[in-house]
């Protein structure tokens, strides 16, 4: 694999430095975060959903410097797929953990295109899923054209969505201290509960991985980028989080499909909540992008090494894309947006993500034990991403779970009767 600038093996174009992997990373978390999931936070969490924020980051870093470490190690687009390959040797796991991430990516486009509709049915009456599917059809062709063209778009709506919540922040700054900001109406559980919920609004850091075939320098900027995204993400969030609950009281703010617009039109006026709401849409259209080219890049990824079928791997001549994977992986996405419920689409994205962290986490840990990866504070972290993963898949109710655990089995069933030829083929190439 050529680690400069130019092409990877596959084809794909190496155009991707610090700042846009920065942008692209801050653009995945902040998008879908704040903007379609602070109703159901506040729901649970009350005025308190800022630590529900605090915590779910704190959750995410422990992962997140495994990937960190692990994308230095392997920069590829495989990402999780190769991780546990290489720690297990095992085909079977590693193709169901990559099954795992592709189908917790498409679930995640569903929620976040369902949170674009919500915004606009308020304020056009037009159910949810007809725009949030009109969406996932934009961004899919956006997605196409190139990976340049799609970095330099997540540059510019980036700066928009990142300015929506500034501006949220400013209109809440002469509220700041006019609540108490520990007012949990349901206790300990509703701050667990807002955790679950709220940690789809950092699923997307990991996508970062994805873009290493197509990121000058991988092992360096890849690692950097992911920490940074994190740190950006989740300071903009728990500002936010506390000028929101100091403009609405929380029982206003409890459940609503656009709760920036809201607080927006009882600070500044109508003008204002429309405003906000334009820029969530942008926001949000913003994450079905970066998510789009995450998912078809693993699915392309794990078709290189004869994980998914050969024509997912296919680059268009002159867009150099995955074509095909993109194309596949948006008609999935348009069928979970069928299911129409915003957090239930978010929780099922969560089980299945919590159970890749524990994949992962896992995986550095065995490698670690093989001496392939140096130093405790990984270890640690690994450890303690472990602990986090399985505490939280314990969090969902009953119908998430066994849906989740649903979408597992197919998987299993997919690598055992659907394609068993595939299965003679190395792990990686």
């Amino acid at each position: 694999m050529d680690a400069g600038s130019g092409k990877a093996n596959g084809g794909l174009e190496r155009s991707i430095g610090l700042f846009g992997a920065v942008a692209y990373g801050v653009g995945t978390i902040v998008g879908a975060g704040v903007y379609a999931l602070m109703g159901p936070g506040v729901a649970n969490a009350g005025n308190a959903v800022w630590l529900a924020f605090v915590l779910a980051a704190i959750i995410a870093s422990f992962t997140g410097l495994c990937y960190a470490k692990l994308s230095s190690v392997y920069p590829t687009a495989g990402a999780e797929y190769d991780y546990v390959g290489e720690a297990t040797g095992n085909k079977f796991l590693a193709f169901v953990v990559g099954w795992l991430v592709i189908l917790s990516a498409i679930i995640s486009v569903a929620a976040v295109a369902l949170g674009f509709g919500g915004y606009l049915q308020a304020l056009t009456g037009v159910p949810a899923v007809m725009y949030a599917a009109v969406l996932i059809a934009a961004m899919s062709v956006i997605n196409f054209m190139g990976i340049k063209e799609s970095i330099v778009a997540n540059v510019v709506l980036t700066a928009i969505e990142v300015a929506g919540v500034v501006i949220i922040i400013f209109l809440g700054v002469g509220s700041l201290g006019s609540v108490d900001y520990l007012e949990i109406p349901h206790g300990v559980e509703g701050i667990v509960g807002a955790v679950g919920v709220i940690f789809f609004a950092f699923i997307g850091f990991e996508g970062l991985v994805k873009i290493g075939e197509e990121t000058k320098d991988p092992t360096r900027t890849i690692p950097r980028a992911l920490i940074l995204s994190l740190i950006i993400s989740t300071a903009l969030y728990v500002v936010a989080a506390l000028s929101v609950v100091s403009v609405l009281p929380y029982q206003e703010l409890a459940g609503s499909t656009s709760a920036l617009a809201d607080v927006a039109e009882a600070a500044a006026g109508p003008g204002a909540g429309l405003a906000m709401s334009l820029i969530a849409l942008i926001s949000t259209a913003n994450t079905v992008l970066i998510l789009s080219i995450a998912t078809s890049r693993i699915a392309y990824g794990m078709s290189k090494r004869s994980a998914l079928p050969e024509f997912l791997s296919r680059v268009h001549p002159r867009e150099k894309t995955p074509h095909f994977a993109i194309m596949t992986s948006s008609i999935l996405a348009l069928l979970f947006c069928i299911i129409g419920d915003i957090e239930f689409v978010a929780n099922m994205a969560n089980y299945t993500i919590f159970i890749v962290f524990l994949a992962v986490d896992a995986a550095l840990l065995v490698l670690w034990r093989k001496k392939v990866i140096k130093g405790a504070w990984f270890v640690l972290a690994a450890v303690l991403g472990v602990v986090t993963s399985l505490v939280m898949l314990t969090q969902f109710d009953l119908e998430v779970t066994l849906l989740s655990l649903g979408v597992v089995l197919l998987g299993m069933l997919a690598y055992r009767f659907i394609s068993p030829h595939l299965r003679s083929e190395p792990l990686r190439r």
